[in-house]
């Protein structure tokens, strides 16, 4: 048992002494793969995705030096009768080849990694099968190991983006490395039965061509079939809420919003389970080297960023193109690729069908919040200011100031063909009104009395500031916003709360004519149970 050549399955079976979310079903995908032409895959999601999980309960399954029937005979890829006969057919039946790129840089240091990884693994052959014939090239001492042997390997490689992440000056080695050992020639076909990798980033792209372009890949744009079985599914977090006595909504709040193909919701295991055990709804989410700041990213100066990081926050669905993103952290053509990149790392979700990018939750919508007043922009600080100051003239009753950044914003941020439209209206309150985030929870088209409020600020607990129940009105009054507020008892959805709330009604005049003004606003204060108009 070595280090990077069968390492075992204590990994594994740390994880199961802990809380474990079955993810087994992940074996019978991969098993489907060993020995054809599907036989490299890829894995892409986020950090704290539980890729790394993932990747021991492998190594634990495929390694041969072991025994884990214990481990496994109780998860799904052993009791579904589907799988059953493939489960047995391959447990503990490989030499395996286990790369945690993280620890692999930190042991490699001044060495140099791609010859640290060569060395290394030739050691550990040897050790291991002393009458083989090591040769300078890897694969040529790989290929006279299975010859002796007369058994494939099984490659996996945890993080294999890190490298491409924190040390840029050994891409191209590193990647030339990947490129001799999956080629895609006879060779690897010799020697590997399966390769398995996880990553925050897709492969790497080199020039028009992917530089290891027989993987397979399945990204957070493009999951496919492995959709639920990297990140929790809404399912899984229902039975951990139920099990532990925790509450759903709440988890599903903060925690819920990336949305994969084939599965919808799915949470990052690593908050969930902190939340869970701490019963504590809050941002587990910290910055780590495995990626740049949030703020370094968003302050990139590309045309349209500000605007679209202000409708990001206000809960505005933006729509981005994934295509042409060189999958690194340096090369960026547009806001495309910005905003790409921060799909990637889990800051936005992506919606296929849509093609829009949105903050999945309330714990990313806190960094975001927290970020953008440190960015270092004018533009940004401006809409940020604006947007401050508005909530400030609602507060106050200011209804003159409201209207009039209403229709500033409806004037600067909407297009001449959708101006007219009643949707952009929704669109234009949740952009004017983005700053929000410090002090409130929003919702929209929230139950309440007899039909549905459009936009609700609630404020968070420690917050001064009172409730917000906007309605939006289209070539009408804004005092009949504020009428049918009160006809259809739109303020009984925050019965449980104590504190004021204002009623805002905010109207839009399309006929108004010449520099005539088309935004009206009318603001009431609702002190238990008493109206009046401030």
């Amino acid at each position: 048992m070595g280090m990077y050549l069968n390492p075992g399955n204590s990994g594994f079976e740390t994880i199961r002494n802990s809380r474990y979310v079955d993810k087994s079903g992940l074996v019978g995908l991969i098993n489907e793969t060993i020995d054809t032409t599907r036989k490299l895959t890829c894995i892409s999601r986020p950090r704290r995705f539980g890729k790394t999980f993932a990747a021991k309960m492998l190594c634990a399954y495929y390694d041969r030096t072991c025994d884990s029937s214990g481990l496994f005979d109780d998860l799904e890829i052993a009791l579904n009768e589907r799988t059953h006969e493939s489960y047995r057919r391959h447990l503990n039946r490989y030499d395996v080849i286990y790369l945690d790129m993280t620890n692999v840089m930190g042991e490699a240091g001044a060495q140099g990694l791609v010859p640290f990884i060569r060395r290394r693994l030739t050691e550990e052959l040897q050790e291991e099968y002393p009458r083989i014939k090591a040769d300078e090239s890897l694969s040529a001492t790989l290929l006279s190991a299975v010859a002796l042997t007369g058994r494939k390997f099984i490659m996996i490689i945890d993080e294999w983006d890190a490298p491409i992440r924190e040390l840029p000056e050994v891409q191209k080695a590193y990647l030339h490395f990947l490129r001799t050992l999956f080629k895609g020639s006879g060779t690897t076909d010799r020697i590997f039965a399966a390769a398995y990798m996880t990553g925050i980033l897709p492969v790497k792209k080199d020039g028009s061509q992917s530089a290891i372009s027989d993987f397979q890949e399945f990204s957070v744009i493009s999951p496919m079939e492995y959709a639920q079985y990297v990140g929790f599914t809404e399912n899984e977090v229902k039975k951990l809420c139920a099990e532990y006595g925790r509450d759903f909504p709440m988890m599903k709040q903060w925690y819920d919003g990336y949305v994969l193909e084939g599965v919808s919701s799915v949470y990052n295991p690593s908050s969930v389970m902190k939340a869970v055990r701490s019963n504590r709804f809050c941002s587990y989410w910290t910055e780590t080297s495995a990626s740049k700041s949030l703020m370094e990213y968003i302050s990139l100066d590309f045309d349209g960023m500000s605007k679209t990081v202000a409708e990001l926050l206000g809960g505005i669905a933006v729509p981005v193109d994934t295509n042409g993103f060189a999958n690194d952290l340096v090369t960026f053509r547009d806001r495309d690729d910005v905003l790409t990149l921060l799909i990637h790392l889990g800051y936005l979700s992506y919606d296929r069908e849509t093609g829009c990018a949105r903050i999945p939750n309330e714990e990313i919508r806190l960094e975001f919040a927290r970020t953008v007043r440190q960015v270092n922009r004018d533009e940004t600080i401006r809409r940020v200011r604006e947007s401050d100051q508005l909530i400030l003239d609602t507060i106050q009753g200011n209804r003159e100031a409201v209207a009039a950044q209403i229709e500033k914003i409806h004037r600067e941020e909407t297009a001449p063909l959708f101006y007219h439209n009643e949707q952009s209206l929704r669109s234009v309150i949740k952009l004017a009104y983005f700053s929000y985030k410090d002090q409130y929870i929003k919702f929209e088209e929230l139950p309440a009395g007899d039909g549905y409020a459009d936009i609700v600020y609630l404020p968070k607990k420690m917050s001064p500031f009172p409730a917000l129940v906007i309605e939006l009105k289209w070539n009408q009054s804004a005092q009949g916003a504020i009428d049918q507020i009160k006809d259809k008892r739109y303020p009984e959805a925050l019965s449980s709360y104590g504190g004021d709330i204002l009623l805002v009604g905010i109207a839009y005049d399309r006929d108004a004519k010449g520099d005539a003004h088309r935004h009206f606003c009318v603001i009431e204060r609702v002190e238990r149970g008493l109206a009046s108009t401030v």
